[in-house]
């Protein structure tokens, strides 16, 4: 067994540790991404989507090589393993990856351009000695245009940083946002304890 110190690069994360605490980041992962995809020296945007966007499948638009798309889809779902505000996104694209259009294409652009400007973004985890449980749960209320069916999701931190995150859709179409937030509250609950 050899002692290699401190961990600073484990399988595409790097590890900064200090006095502070711990800042887990992908900066080089991401710079790798951008490269392969040609958008390295694109413009950033602040948000990976544009508000109230809404993706279908059958849209219309005309089809793109999937090959592409699902690749694009593959590395951005690495990334959210320490830039949890892109879950979301990456789960709602990851649903077109067998239907890729024109504007799920778009899509995908505007969330790499997000990556352009957050490359530098990761997670802190600090010393603490007062942690606090505390959670945050979404739902949005029929949220899929294709079958009308809610997304949930759920994240938490102890101290200062997220450890667990989630984005998923409902097994169930909700009549009502008070049913859709109940589903989504439940699923959060069952993850807290």
């Amino acid at each position: 067994m050899t002692d290699l110190g401190e961990m600073s690069y484990f399988l595409g994360m790097e590890v900064q540790q200090s006095q502070d605490g711990i800042f887990i980041g992908q900066q080089k992962y991401a710079k790798k991404v951008l490269k392969k995809f040609k958008t390295d020296l694109c413009k950033p945007m602040s948000t990976p989507l544009m508000q109230n966007e809404k993706l279908s499948k059958d849209d219309g638009a005309t089809k793109v090589d999937e090959g592409w798309y699902q690749s694009l889809i593959g590395y951005s779902m690495y990334l959210t393993a320490t830039t949890p505000n892109l879950m979301f996104v990456v789960f709602l694209l990851s649903k077109f990856m067998h239907c890729a259009s024109e504007l799920h294409f778009k899509a995908t652009k505007r969330v790499l351009r997000y990556i352009k400007g957050t490359e530098n973004f990761g997670i802190m985890f600090k010393k603490s000695t007062n942690l606090k449980l505390v959670g945050y749960f979404y739902s949005d209320h029929a949220g899929s245009c294709d079958d009308m069916r809610n997304t949930s999701g759920y994240v938490f931190s102890l101290g200062s940083g997220c450890f667990p995150w989630s984005s998923k859709k409902q097994d169930d179409v909700a009549q009502s946002t008070v049913e859709a937030e109940y589903v989504a509250a439940a699923g959060g609950v069952n993850q807290a304890l």
